[in-house]
Formats: C-alpha cells, sequence, structure tokens
C-alpha cells in the first residue's frame, strides 16, 4: 500500500488511520506524507484498552503526536483520505463500514486499504475439515464481492487486486503461537466446548505431518487491496413530474422555434 502512494498526483493533506492501535502505519503515512495531518481511528474497545499491555504495546507506531478518535466521533466529510491495513476481515458487517469511510471522506477524498482474503489458512481449513473440527477462523470475503460492496457503498472507480504470501514455520507450536496473535475464531460455525490436551496434541501431529520436504510447515495467506474515490454529489434529484402554469404554457406555445419565423 505504501509504494502505491507514491502516484497519488495531489498528496492528501487530512488522512484518517483507520487500522486502529495494530495497523502500525503511522510512521509509514508520515514518511510517505510528511504534510499530512495523521488521526487515528479507534474501533469500539480500542479506545478503553490500556496502551502498555501484551502484545499491543509491541505493535504500536512509534511516531508521537497522533490524534486518537473513536469510531463514531470521526466527523462527516472530514478527511482527503482513509486509510485501512489489515482491519476490515474483523468487521462483523463490512457494507457498513465501507459507508462510513466514504462518510468520512469529501468529495474529492479516496480510500486505500487491505484485508485477508478467502484463501487465507486454506490449508489450516483443509485440515480441521478432514478432522471434522468445524473451521479454525470466520470466513473471509471475496475481493470481487468487496468490490461490489464499494459500488453499493457509494464510492466510485474501485479496483482490487491480490497476492498470496505462503509463510513457514520451524515447528507446530511456533506456528500456532504466532496465529494466536491473530486472534480468536469469531466463525459462528467452530467447534463448541473447551478444547482438550488430547486435542491440541492431534492439531500438533496433524500440523507436523504436513510438513515439506524442508521440515517446516507452510500456510498461505490471501492478501486483499482496494482503492477507490468518493462519488461526487449529484446534486439534487430532478422530479420526473413538471408542473407548468397554464399562462406559462401559452407563453411557450407563441415562443417561435429554431429555425421557424414567427
Amino acid at each position: 500500500m505504501a509504494d502505491r502512494l507514491v502516484f497519488i498526483k495531489q498528496p492528501p493533506l487530512r488522512v484518517l488511520d483507520w487500522s486502529g492501535r495494530a495497523g502500525a502505519s503511522a510512521d509509514v503515512l508520515a514518511s510517505a506524507l510528511p504534510k499530512a495531518v495523521l488521526s487515528r481511528v479507534l474501533r469500539p474497545g480500542e479506545a478503553t484498552m490500556p496502551r502498555d499491555t501484551g502484545w499491543w504495546q509491541r505493535l504500536l507506531p512509534g511516531r508521537s503526536g497522533v490524534v486518537e478518535i473513536a469510531e463514531d466521533q470521526v466527523p462527516a466529510a472530514s478527511s482527503d483520505m482513509v486509510w485501512s491495513a489489515m482491519a476490515l476481515h474483523w468487521e462483523a458487517d463490512p457494507l457498513a463500514t465501507l459507508q462510513r469511510w466514504r462518510q468520512a471522506l469529501h468529495a474529492d477524498g479516496f480510500l486505500m486499504f487491505s484485508t485477508l482474503g478467502p484463501g487465507t489458512l486454506g490449508q489450516l481449513r483443509t485440515l480441521y475439515r478432514e478432522a471434522g473440527w468445524g473451521t479454525p477462523m470466520a470466513p473471509m470475503v471475496d475481493m470481487h464481492d468487496l468490490g461490489d460492496m464499494m459500488v453499493e457503498a457509494g464510492l466510485a472507480d474501485p479496483v482490487m487486486d491480490q497476492e498470496t504470501l505462503r509463510l513457514t514455520w520451524a515447528t507446530p507450536e511456533a506456528l500456532l503461537a504466532e496465529l494466536r496473535t491473530l486472534g480468536g475464531n469469531a466463525d459462528p460455525a467452530r467447534g463448541q466446548g473447551l478444547r482438550t490436551p488430547r486435542w491440541r496434541r492431534r492439531l500438533l501431529a496433524s500440523l507436523a505431518d504436513r510438513a515439506g520436504p524442508d521440515g517446516r510447515i507452510a500456510l498461505d495467506f490471501e492478501l486483499v487491496y482496494g482503492h477507490a474515490f468518493q462519488k461526487p454529489d449529484p446534486g439534487p434529484r430532478v422530479s420526473p413530474n413538471t408542473a407548468i402554469g397554464l399562462d406559462e404554457m401559452k407563453l411557450i406555445l407563441r415562443k417561435p422555434r429554431p429555425g421557424k419565423s414567427s
């Protein structure tokens, strides 16, 4: 996303970083847009979350002076750009989120975001399905569906693209430890109840069995990127029915038509 900022003809001066505290975007945006005023939008719950607890602290950007604002306090038409890094897949209603982003943009503003796509953790989904364990994570939205949602939200000229990254781990334990930092499983179709130590041993063994020739275990992550502009205000709508008074109609009928003599 940062590499694409160089193609912006008129750099934005008011930027909303809608990634939350874990987006790690502040330093990137400050470097690419040194004249911009950056505000970080906090998702529900983040505003009251202590800043010095656990892994959140390690992910916080180092730039000081970034204003933080609650999601429900963002003024309408207040931003030249809305930027969101790897946050949309956490939203239960992505269309409503896209609509909030559009409302925050002024008439010439634009949106840039990244999110996880449905190809993410495909190997782990297959493992769970074969074992009858439900799902390891909530389903992700396909990029074509996201493009349709952007149009429905009122955004113009949406552009979507994606890439797949393959990450590997030396051990199943290291893999699970890192995945745990992504958060819990919010899928309603996940297995009910608590897992047992016996189940965990089965999971570790199944992951180890899927190691490649180099002994490392691979998982894919589909990264989806979206760009769009705030659709200009079409102005007041004209009624399909127009009322003309009798006197006005007489004047119209008396006027000569173009090319005709009176």
